[in-house]
């Protein structure tokens, strides 16, 4: 059984070695790079970063993340995300509760069911609650060299935020952060691990029954193969087209901005500002790396998200050609900085010292495709044809459930044996720490991102 992966972004590249673990022959088509796609900073065990999306949905995040942090344990760093709500925000804070104490439950029970399944800490540690009263005391403590208590972790967060423009309580989760140059480290290891044929190559089309026709070193050539999986993101409508398929989905273009802060603590969390998506209030994402880079996220139309960035068709739909050209080219250096700026003032309102901070020229950015008639669907697996998967992940941590979803199809067609539904002796093979941090720096400089962000800050003592 030959069977052709189309992009090689986290979701193509990890369904790639994972069926090439069970023994089947996969070809690798990629044209820019491996995991080179929308920005990837957090793990989602939870989802509790959207407010919009159903206690399902979060449900189903946190299984899928924990199997991803299983992995990708080498890209994890284990630091506590803080969910904080601005003062003029229109929700109240007390009604994240009865959620988080669902996911408090489900975790126990995956905990149960499994030990290994215990890489958020303790269940008990899940999350906590500050309120006011909390944070003021814990600002006049100093500052451990190492974070040991849940409470270590808000002292820096205490002594930087501006207190009065929040609402109360504030939580502490256990939602932990992805280096993406890490996740393409470990992804291009696993790769050569298992055999798969990666191309340098753009397919320019895919013919019934299944002749993939693509572009390598400018040349031509043709390929034939059993079964395709298009994992293309959001250029998946092209390979639809291809074939005569039909796919509702929406294309949105995002980018997040990499700074330099001076900052005196020891230690950071991640901290989200809770905000209404698409306002110039919405929600602000502080996302710590190694050596004093701080990735920012403000879903505002001026910084993370764009007017027109949103496009939907019935089967592909087309990305404005400013877009393209940022994707294909680089962005321009001027709007680059301009927008880095804007991030740097929303974090500020929250976060006034961090005004101080200085703006880099190369964004985080890329294109996703959300598959159906929801823009704010967060969760998404798999769809099927015949002999055919559509890889529609929107997160990263999802694509071990869309993984078993194209096995069970591969065992229906008589291509793969049922008892290999499931199989998870991938996990058995380790990725040396010392071989991702040169291989992690690298990629980021290659990328042009400072290679210190390829680093993880906190040891991985949980996983």
């Amino acid at each position: 059984m030959r069977v052709a992966v189309i992009g090689g972004g986290v979701a193509g590249s990890s369904v790639a070695f994972y069926l090439a673990s069970l023994g089947v022959d996969i070809t690798l088509f990629e044209k820019r790079g491996i995991v080179s796609g929308p920005p990837m900073c957090h793990l989602h065990a939870g989802g509790n970063l959207y407010r919009e999306i159903s206690d399902a949905q979060c449900i189903r995040l946190l299984k899928e993340s924990i199997e991803f942090a299983r992995l990708y344990k080498n890209a994890i760093d284990i630091r506590p995300t803080i969910i904080a709500t601005p003062i003029d925000d229109e929700d109240a804070p007390k009604n994240y509760l009865n959620r988080l104490e669902k996911l408090k439950n489900e975790y126990k029970k995956l905990v149960e069911a499994d030990p290994n399944n215990k890489v958020l800490g303790e269940v008990e540690d899940y999350y906590k609650v500050y309120y006011k009263e909390d944070l003021e005391k814990l600002k006049n403590k100093p500052i451990p060299n190492t974070p040991k208590t849940l409470d270590d972790w808000l002292i820096p967060f205490a002594k930087m935020t501006d207190l009065d423009k929040l609402k109360y309580p504030i939580f502490l989760v256990q939602e932990y952060g992805i280096n993406v140059f890490r996740v393409s480290a470990i992804a291009e290891i696993l790769l050569k691990r298992f055999n798969v044929k990666v191309k340098k190559a753009e397919v320019i089309e895919i013919k019934d029954k299944f002749e993939v026709i693509y572009t390598e070193n400018k040349k031509i050539k043709k390929e034939k193969f059993d079964y395709v999986i298009n994992s293309a993101g959001f250029e998946s409508g092209k390979i639809d087209k291809s074939l005569g398929f039909k796919r509702k989905r929406f294309v949105e273009f995002k980018a997040a901005y990499v700074t330099k802060w001076n900052y005196d603590f020891p230690y950071l969390p991640e901290i989200i500002f809770h905000g209404k998506r698409g306002t110039p209030k919405g929600m602000a994402q502080f996302t710590p790396y190694n050596g004093g880079y701080i990735q920012l996220h403000g879903m505002t139309k001026d910084i993370t998200l764009f007017e027109n960035g949103l496009s939907k068709d019935e089967v592909s739909p087309k990305l404005d050609e400013s877009f393209l050209e940022k994707i294909n080219k680089g962005w321009d250096k001027k709007e680059a900085i301009e927008r880095t700026k804007r991030a740097i003032n929303h974090m500020s309102k929250f976060v006034p010292s961090f005004k101080n901070a200085t703006p880099t020229s190369t964004p985080l950015f890329g294109a996703q495709q959300i598959p159906g008639n929801d823009p704010d669907l967060r969760a998404a697996e798999v769809s099927l044809e015949e002999d055919y998967a559509r890889c529609e992940i929107v997160k990263a941590n999802s694509i071990f459930a869309m993984a078993d979803e194209i096995v069970i199809d591969m065992i229906n067609k008589g291509y793969l044996n049922k008892e290999v539904y499931q199989n998870r002796d991938y996990l058995k093979f380790e990725t040396k720490k010392e071989e991702v941090d040169k291989l992690a720096q690298k990629i980021a400089k290659k990328r042009g991102y400072p290679q210190e962000m390829g680093l993880l800050m906190y040891p991985q003592k949980n996983i």
